[in-house]
Order: C-alpha cells, then structure tokens, then sequence
C-alpha cells in the first residue's frame, strides 16, 4: 500500500498554510470594520439591529444605506471574490510540488496584492491603485492554477 506524505515534511504546503492564514484573517476583520462604521455612522441594514438606535418610528431612520459602510462592504465582498479561488487553488497547487521559492512568490504575491488593494479601497487611493493591486493577485492565482493543469492535467 503507497504511503500518504506527510503534509507537516512540505514546505510549500507550510508556506502556503502561512500566507492563508493572513489574508483569510483579513477577509475576516473587514467584516468587524464593516459593522464598525455600521455602527459608528448609525447605518444598519436589519430592522433588529436599527432598534439598538431609536424605538418605533424612530428606529426606521437609521435603516439605511451609507456611502462608507458601503465602501467598506465592497471591498470586504472583493475579498471574498478573490481569496476563496486563491485558497483553493492555492491549495491544489501547493500539494502538486511546485517549485518552492516560486511557490512562496505566488503566496506572497497574492498576500501583499489583497493588503495593498484593501488599503485603496478604504482609504481610497485613486485609480489605478486598487484596480492594479486587483490583476495582481487575480494574476497570481490564475498562474497557479495554469502552472497546476500544465504540469499535472491527467486526461
């Protein structure tokens, strides 16, 4: 019987382990930031939550939308557009033994692409800023994933 590798012996796999962990702990505090300014600029989108503002009739004025709760809801839906494909392909591409300082140049890539695209989203820099951070780490895990069915594509 073919014994499984150990998973703790690759170093991409740790590296790519690494680099996950930091962007989804990102993706993960833009959604405290967006019930920050939520609640910061009285902007809620639940009527049980506008009721923590105002009573009755008054709770109805603080069901809206605002332009930064909104911005920063934005950018927190863009990194769950692009962090989840880049961890599953990242994934798959890690465990197929790909070079590793070019893996760990993906990773890495990728890491700092999503940081620097949420700093233009929220601060917000001008354009090409977050359009530029965004190709980046779109590119990245779309080089992944070429690199994965171009070495390892079994048909």
């Amino acid at each position: 019987m073919a014994e499984f590798p150990q998973l703790s012996d690759n170093q991409t796999f740790l590296a790519f382990i690494s680099y996950s962990t930091i962007v989804i702990s990102k993706m993960m505090l833009m959604s405290i930031i967006t019930s920050f300014f939520r609640i910061t600029r009285k902007a809620y989108a639940n009527p049980e939550d506008a009721l923590a503002s105002g009573k009755g009739e008054n709770a109805k004025k603080f069901l809206r939308t605002d332009d930064r709760v909104e911005r920063v809801r934005r950018a927190h839906l863009n990194d769950l557009e692009n962090i989840i494909p880049f961890f599953c392909i990242g994934l798959l591409y890690s465990l197929s033994n790909p070079d590793f300082s070019t893996a760990v140049w993906h990773f890495r890539l990728f890491v700092a692409a999503r940081i620097f695209h949420s700093i233009a989203y929220l601060t917000p820099l001008p354009q090409p800023n977050r359009g530029l951070s965004w190709m980046i780490g779109y590119g990245v895990t779309f080089s992944m994933a070429y690199r994965l069915l171009k070495n390892k594509l079994y048909l």
